[in-house]
This record gives C-alpha cells, sequence and structure tokens, in this order.
C-alpha cells in the first residue's frame, strides 16, 4: 500500500522532516556545549603555553602528559580523591539499601518520610555546603553543640583539621546522595514477586534469611548500576570541596577535579589541566568497565 503525498513528498517523509526539526535544538546543544568542548580539550592537552596570553599555544605532543605522569601533586589529588570515594560508595549504597528496606515497610506517613529523606537530593549543593559549613563551625556549629550534650569538646575544627576535614565531607557527601539511592533501591524492592517471600516463610524463612537469599541477591543489577553511577559522582566531585575547604588544609581534600580546577583556572595553564582530565577520564572509563566486566551476570526473577 502505498503511502499519499503531500505535494512533492509522502506523509513519512514530512513526519520525518519534523521530526528531525524537533531534535535539532537539542543536538545543537549538545554540540556546543559537550562535543565541542570534549574535542576542544584533546586539542588543548597536545598544546604548549608559549606567552602570557590564554591562547598563545603551540604543539607540544604528549609533553602535557609527561608532566603530568610526573607530578607528584596530581598523584595525591588522585590519591585524595580514592580516599573520598570508596568510602562514600560504600555508605551511598549501604544507607540507601537500609533506608529503602526500611520505607517500604507500612509504616505511618510513608509518602512524607521518602519526601524527607529525598529533599537534600534536589537542593544545591553550593546552598548545602555552605549550611553544613557553618554547622561544623567549632564552638558554634550545631553539629558541634549536638556533641557537646554527650560531653564531647565542641572547639573542634572539622574543617581545618588534616585528620577531620575528609571524614566532615565525606559525610556531607553521603547526607546529600542517600536519597537518591534510597528511591532506586525503592523501586527495585517494589518489583520484587511477593510470592518469593511467601514461599520462604511456608519454609521457616526469617527476615534476615529472607533479606539475604531473596532481597540482597534479586536487587544485584540495581546495585551494579548505582555503584557505577556512584563512583563516576564521587570520582567528579568539585562544589563541596571548592566551597567548604578549598582543597585544604595542607591538601588533605585537594580532590582531582579541584586540582583540574586550580591548574586551569587559578594558574590558567588550559593545556596541562586538559591533560589531567583526559587521565580523569581514563581512569572513569577503566573503573565503569572493569566493574561492568566484573558485574556482567545480570539476575533475574
Amino acid at each position: 500500500m502505498k503511502r499519499k503525498k503531500s505535494g512533492n513528498l509522502t506523509i513519512q517523509q514530512r513526519d520525518n522532516i519534523w521530526g528531525y526539526a524537533f531534535i535539532l535544538p537539542c543536538v545543537i546543544i549538545f554540540a556546543i556545549f559537550t562535543i565541542y568542548p570534549f574535542c576542544y580539550s584533546a586539542f588543548l592537552s597536545m598544546q604548549e603555553k608559549v606567552g602570557t596570553n590564554i591562547t598563545d599555544l603551540q604543539f607540544a605532543g604528549a609533553k602535557q602528559f609527561i608532566k603530568a605522569f610526573q607530578s607528584k601533586e596530581m598523584w595525591n589529588s588522585f590519591k585524595v580523591t580514592a580516599i573520598y570515594t570508596f568510602p562514600t560508595v560504600f555508605f551511598h549504597l549501604a544507607i540507601g539499601l537500609l533506608l529503602a528496606v526500611l520505607v517500604n515497610k507500612s509504616i505511618h506517613l510513608k509518602g512524607m518520610v521518602r519526601a524527607m529523606y529525598f529533599v537534600p537530593v534536589i537542593l544545591s549543593s553550593v546552598v548545602i555546603s555552605m549550611v553544613w559549613k557553618f554547622m561544623l563551625s567549632p564552638k558554634v556549629g550545631l553539629f558541634n553543640l549536638f556533641l557537646a550534650k554527650f560531653g564531647i569538646d565542641p572547639d573542634i575544627a572539622w574543617l581545618k583539621s588534616p585528620k577531620l576535614a575528609m571524614i566532615a565531607v565525606i559525610i556531607v557527601g553521603v547526607w546529600k546522595w542517600i536519597g537518591y539511592f534510597m528511591v532506586l533501591y525503592l523501586a527495585a524492592l517494589q518489583d520484587i514477586p511477593v510470592t518469593l517471600y511467601e514461599a520462604a516463610e511456608i519454609d521457616g524463612a526469617n527476615g534476615v534469611k529472607k533479606f539475604f537469599k531473596i532481597t540482597f541477591p534479586l536487587l544485584g543489577n540495581t546495585t551494579q548500576f548505582l555503584m557505577i553511577i556512584s563512583i563516576i559522582n564521587t570520582f567528579q566531585v568539585f562544589d563541596q570541596i571548592f566551597m567548604m575547604t578549598g582543597g585544604g588544609p595542607i591538601k588533605r581534600t585537594d580532590v582531582i577535579v579541584y586540582y583540574i580546577y586550580r591548574q586551569a583556572f587559578q594558574i590558567y595553564d588550559m593545556p596541562y589541566a586538559s591533560a589531567v582530565s583526559w587521565l580523569l577520564f581514563a581512569v572513569i572509563f577503566v573503573l565503569t568497565a572493569l566493574q561492568m566486566k566484573i558485574s556482567k551476570n545480570k539476575v533475574e526473577y
């Protein structure tokens, strides 16, 4: 059966044209703000500053990458990023799952409780960081005043202590995002067939056994996805560090993205910053690929 024609075009062709017209603005925006910076950063990573002007560049090949590999400061930033990432990812998953299991039960005002945990996710990271910076202030901070109720000295400079600054940043990072992980875990929990739990009860399984034999294994696909998302996001943490510690004290919170920011917008060495950015991209790509390979077996009901 032939399609009707409208003028010189068939209806199918007109539909295709309108479809392309609607997605064109999105494609243009994506090209300008994603593809172009991506390609330009690759170009910059192979250049070298030869003058005082930021545009005075000269081709340098792999010089910036060699410089990055020889930089102890850069490797320290990767180390600091790893110290921040892995505990944060663990608590994202562990606390997110725990909250999802609790909220999934029949409790009073369930909808309000879910919303309460999710509110930090939709709030600005800058605002949250500023609020927590005040809360962690010595003597007057609400967090320290709360600890004082238990006999702990309230004069704790969390963000100025080399031992405590990273712990404070991790606390804020976990608190900010556990609502997101809770919601996704909650959606996955509600997809698990109730008949599996009923069969387990008939066999005499208690709550702990049902969790470890049914719930946790069947959440494997969700856990794999959330772990990848959490690793990618935590490796790119910046706003918290910028607002709360500025990479200090003595660079104990100088994560890799903040290091890139300093090289690009404080030292104005764009080629070097671009090279380090590509190294960060490579690290995230490898970690994601390894995670996907390790957990390639899908769990099915």
